[in-house]
């Protein structure tokens, strides 16, 4: 129950501080081109708070519905306006002035997504080191010679100096479809260089488990076959096993390691195990049969069981890097321009059927992430506000009616005729427009909700 209050805190807070950022733009622009504004909303609904500064015309909402927000300007199409203030009405402003607000929310957001990025970099960034620690036999990373003890330098001469710059990196390079340059030190310190081919990456999902479809694994300490956390309804709960719990054995064969548990389980869907478990020097025997779940379309077994992790095992796998504010600069604004790219790549891949749909995520997803990173601290916290500001600054946009992007496309059509499109035929694109989000939201919860339930 706690962490669930913990998953909704953080996503309704991921949410407000995002929309109040998106908003906040096309506030901003608006009036300092000289556009009045009505009411400013955080949320939608019934107002929960509301304040008028002496001497401002904008009225500022605290609505009951905290999942969105708007900028209300006063519009001779939705009101009717004071002839005295016609100058002021949004919809008698020229053309670029009009698109000068729609884009200011979108640019918010890249905006706050290049200043968390510059100031993680600056005050510095913690991670993982970038050392293979397994790979898979007879896989894409096997073939290209990937060795344990490798310790990635560059992918394409972009430097790595930690795990998730070398997964982002890989990930990137592969959407090109071109041969992958990946330099390395080896474990007895001689620099080398990997070669991945690229038509070997084009087939895979570039999404979750692409490192493992890779057959790439970071370098991790050996964590010990002990029970740390069990999921309730699940399996290993079922069977009675609990927190501090060791596995010592499954079916008679001795585990040296929390992965050889793993393995064990995985491969034995819908088949019973026999455990020896050693529990407060006590020795037990437990039969439990791990539940079947689909991963990327193979069937592999799960208890619902996590491993009792000491932070000490990892500090020596752990690194902070650190940038100078020039170098930090340069380093955030290529973040947010190449998560950009690859979330618009990976979008246009689902599109075409290439890419899968799990790549999607609805708020039930969203809020799991916010909770799991507000959990790990503040800078995971802020890059998780990061990686989702860009998204919903590139999801505004898209052009689609409702949207920031479609606005934007009403106006590029008015710059080539001359003349605004007909109201009429904007409210069939805003309903249109309506049914495609509505359509992909359905699809984002569904893809949630099945890959809560397995």
């Amino acid at each position: 129950m706690l962490d669930l209050g913990i998953k909704i805190a953080a996503f309704l807070g991921a949410i407000l501080i995002l929309v109040t950022i998106h908003e906040f733009g096309h506030f901003w622009v608006a009036r300092r081109l000289g556009i009045k504004v009505l009411r400013f909303s955080v949320g939608f609904g019934r107002p929960l708070f509301t304040w008028r500064p002496a001497a401002d015309t904008t009225e500022y909402v605290f609505a009951a519905l905290p999942l969105g927000g708007y900028v209300k300007m006063l519009d001779e199409r939705e009101e009717e306006v004071d002839p005295g203030e016609r100058h002021l009405a949004f919809n008698n402003q020229a053309l670029w002035k009009r698109s000068a607000v729609v884009v200011a929310g979108p640019l918010a957001n890249f905006l706050f997504a290049f200043i968390a990025y510059w100031c993680i970099l600056v005050v510095g960034e913690a991670g993982l080191k970038p050392e293979i620690g397994d790979v898979s036999p007879d896989s894409i990373a096997a073939e290209a010679r990937f060795q344990p003890g490798d310790l990635v330098r560059s992918v394409d001469g972009r430097e790595t100096p930690l795990w998730s710059n070398f997964w982002f990196a890989l990930l990137s390079a592969s959407l090109d479809g071109d041969d992958i340059r990946v330099e390395v030190q080896a474990a007895d310190g001689a620099q080398e260089l990997r070669l991945i081919p690229g038509d070997r990456l084009s087939d895979l999902d570039p999404g979750r488990g692409f490192l493992g479809a890779v057959g790439l694994a970071g370098a991790s300490p050996e964590i010990p076959p002990v029970i740390g956390k069990v999921m309730e309804g699940d399996p290993a709960a079922a069977a009675g096993l609990k927190a501090g719990d060791r596995v010592l054995s499954v079916d008679g064969v001795v585990l040296e390691s929390w992965l050889d548990l793993v393995h064990a389980v995985r491969g034995a869907p819908d088949v019973e195990l026999n455990l020896d478990v050693e529990r407060d020097g006590q020795f037990i025997e437990i039969a439990l049969t791990p539940m079947l779940v689909d991963d990327q379309g193979q069937p592999i077994g799960r208890i619902g069981a996590g491993p009792l992790v000491s932070d000490s095992l990892f500090e020596p796998y752990r690194l902070t890097v650190r940038h100078n504010p020039f170098d930090a600069a340069i380093e955030a604004g290529h973040r947010v321009v190449d998560l950009s790219v690859v979330t618009l790549r990976i979008i246009g891949r689902m599109l075409v059927g290439s890419a899968s749909v799990e790549n999607l995520s609805s708020p039930i997803g969203i809020a799991d992430a916010a909770g799991k990173t507000a959990s790990f601290g503040a800078e995971a916290f802020i890059k998780f506000l990061a990686l989702l500001s860009v998204s919903l600054g590139l999801l505004n946009l898209l052009p689609i009616p409702v949207l920031d992007g479609g606005h934007l496309m009403f106006f590029a059509i008015e710059a080539v005729t001359g003349k605004p499109l007909s109201e009429e035929l904007q409210a069939q694109g805003q309903r249109i427009g309506l049914a495609l989000i509505l359509s992909l939201m359905t699809l984002a919860f569904y893809v949630d909700i099945a890959r809560l339930l397995g």
